[in-house]
């Protein structure tokens, strides 16, 4: 019994100890938590604290800068406005000194006036002085003496002046020709052109024909949007790796031909892309023919061009003509002019400054329906050029009469620099077998006698049959071989078809 109960105290006291220990760790782990919440709450404030002086600081350095920079630029503008008043000081000074200058130099000159007229005064009464002497001597006036040395003179003069025309006419009847063509020989030769002609390149050539593919892009958008802004049609056919451009505008076919090679070489070709290629090569491109036109005016020593003159001289750094480049064509033209007007003493300037502006219409964009001669001598015309200018512009394919010697010189000097060896790649063959289509068509119209292709192909000349062709049928026949002319041939510039209809009537008086 005894026993027991000391077991059942002592299992009591187990169990009060055991609870008395599990209170007092409660206790101590609860005061443990408390203290680290305060100590953290502790170091979030001390951190706040220390991000808000950081903020702090920030904005006063940032404020610091500010004011700096605007002390600065205050600075700047008062060293600025310092130099401009001394500058205006200075002009100010040189006014005054200039002002100086042109008093005194007025003062001088009516210094001077005023010496002259006494001096012309003087001579005034020594002239009239010795004038009644001579008079006196020589028994008669001085308006008698002045008609009988005139009449005496007029007499002598007239006829030493018909001899001495006669004698010049021998002269230049005998020498003209041969002149005529030593200063032809003589230009050719001074002149030093390479034997050479530029052509615009209508293909690009491709890495691979896999290209061909990236080139026309998904459901053909590279393409399309490459020929939407330059302006032309780009030919993807069987030929390797080769892609062919077709524009009948030079200036867009380089600008497709240039902008398609820098897509290829970079190869990122999407719709961005080529907007921005294509853009950036436009400017390229008007660059260049706005420097090509300056150039060729400063190498000539043409002065007072316009810059939509030398822009559209320019573009004809594109332009090819028979496989001849245009701007090197005008530029020879405009060598040969001045030198055959040196020779024969006509106006060098305007002769060449004509050769120079004669094809000018080849570079102005625009479309009207007149050819080349006539677009350049209006833009001329419009620009304020000279006269002489202007026709020589105009006439140089005959289509109108040249009004000066500077024109026909342009006249000769675009066929001298068009007829040399190597400046042009059309054949003699192709040539005369264009001549012979035009001829054969016309012939080829009932009624139509003779047929004559004239001026390098430009002009067709037709004689009709008077008797069975009237005037009203004479406009029909016109009309209808200009039509198949250009139905059925490939030509440069425009041709002019004349009919002629004449009517003979013929007696014989016996």
């Amino acid at each position: 019994m005894n026993s027991t109960l000391v077991w059942i105290l002592l299992c009591l006291g187990c169990i009060g100890i055991g609870w008395l220990a599990r209170w007092l760790y409660g206790k101590v782990k609860l005061t443990s938590v408390e203290q680290q919440a305060v100590r953290l709450n502790q170091e979030a404030i001390k951190e706040a604290e220390a991000k808000s002086k950081e903020l702090l600081l920030e904005t006063r350095d940032t404020l610091l800068k500010e004011q700096m920079q605007q002390e600065r630029e205050a600075r700047d503008r008062r060293n600025e406005l310092q130099r401009f008043e001394r500058r205006l000081l200075q002009k100010e000074e040189n006014l005054e000194k200039v002002q100086e200058d042109l008093e005194k130099a007025k003062s001088l000159q009516q210094d001077k006036e005023e010496q002259l007229k006494l001096r012309d005064k003087q001579v005034s009464e020594n002239e009239t002085k010795w004038l009644a002497e001579i008079e006196r001597v020589a028994g008669m006036t001085s308006d008698e003496a002045k008609n009988l040395l005139i009449d005496k003179m007029q007499s002598e003069a007239v006829k030493d002046g018909q001899a001495l025309i006669n004698k010049i006419e021998q002269e230049a009847l005998a020498k003209a020709d041969k002149t005529a063509r030593d200063i032809i020989v003589t230009t050719i030769q001074r002149l030093a052109t390479e034997v050479s002609s530029e052509s615009t390149v209508s293909s690009v050539s491709l890495p691979s024909d896999e290209m061909k593919g990236r080139i026309i892009g998904r459901e053909g958008r590279n393409i399309r949007a490459l020929e939407t802004l330059t302006g032309v049609d780009i030919i993807i056919d069987d030929t390797p790796e080769a892609v062919v451009i077709s524009c009948f505008d030079p200036i867009r076919k380089e600008i497709a031909r240039v902008s398609l090679e820098r897509l290829v070489q970079d190869g990122r070709i999407h719709p961005a892309r080529i907007e921005e290629v294509v853009t950036k090569v436009t400017k390229e491109v008007n660059r260049i023919c706005a420097e090509e036109g300056e150039k060729v005016v400063f190498d000539l020593g043409i002065h007072n061009m316009s810059q939509e003159t030398i822009r559209a001289l320019g573009r004809l750094f594109f332009r090819t003509s028979y496989g001849q480049n245009v701007l090197n064509h005008s530029r020879e033209v405009a060598v040969i002019a001045g030198m055959i007007a040196s020779e024969v003493g006509a106006n060098v300037e305007i002769a060449r400054r004509g050769g120079l502006l004669h094809d000018i219409g080849k570079g102005i964009v625009t479309e009207s329906d007149s050819n080349h001669a006539e677009m350049g001598a209006d833009l001329a015309k419009r620009l304020g050029e000279d006269p002489r200018v202007v026709n020589a512009i105009h006439s140089h394919h005959g289509d109108v009469e040249p009004c000066c010697i500077e024109s026909i010189i342009v006249q000769i000097a675009d066929a001298i620099s068009a007829a040399r060896p190597g400046a042009r790649r059309e054949s003699l063959d192709n040539y005369i077998k264009r001549l012979e289509n035009l001829e054969e068509i016309a012939v080829s119209f009932e009624g139509v006698e003779k047929a004559f292709a004239i001026q390098a192909g430009r002009e067709l000349r037709i004689l009709v049959n008077s008797d069975s062709v009237t005037d009203e049928d004479a406009k029909n026949i016109a009309k209808g071989i200009a039509s198949r002319i250009e139905a059925e041939l490939r030509y440069p510039g425009r041709i002019k078809v004349t009919i002629i209809r004449e009517m003979r009537a013929v007696e014989y008086a016996r």
